[in-house]
């Protein structure tokens, strides 16, 4: 099945918000199993949570845009600018 990756940064000076919508998104992470492959924040030099990347296994495109849409975040305006677009490990492996 393709893989894809969601990579976003947070609007700026967002962490309040993002930690007021983080158990939300992350029970839709959770809900998820087998679509989600890896997630995790991305950190600016202090080590804050600045955006997320996400790679995830689906059937195409549009059913990785529809998760995204469904996401908390999303929902709570949290996100600046958002990149969706297919991936291929070539290096190190996913469980």
């Amino acid at each position: 099945m393709p893989m894809f990756v969601i990579s976003w940064k947070d609007k700026p000076d967002s962490l309040e918000l993002r930690m007021a919508t983080r158990e939300a998104h992350l029970a839709h992470l959770a809900a998820h199993p087998g679509f989600v492959r890896l997630a995790g924040p991305h950190l600016d030099a202090e080590g804050r949570m600045v955006g997320s990347l996400l790679i995830v296994e689906a059937e195409d495109l549009a059913a990785v845009r529809a998760f995204h849409a469904a996401d908390p975040y999303v929902a709570a305006g949290l996100i600046g600018e958002v990149q969706i677009g297919g991936w291929r490990p070539t290096l190190g492996a996913i469980t």
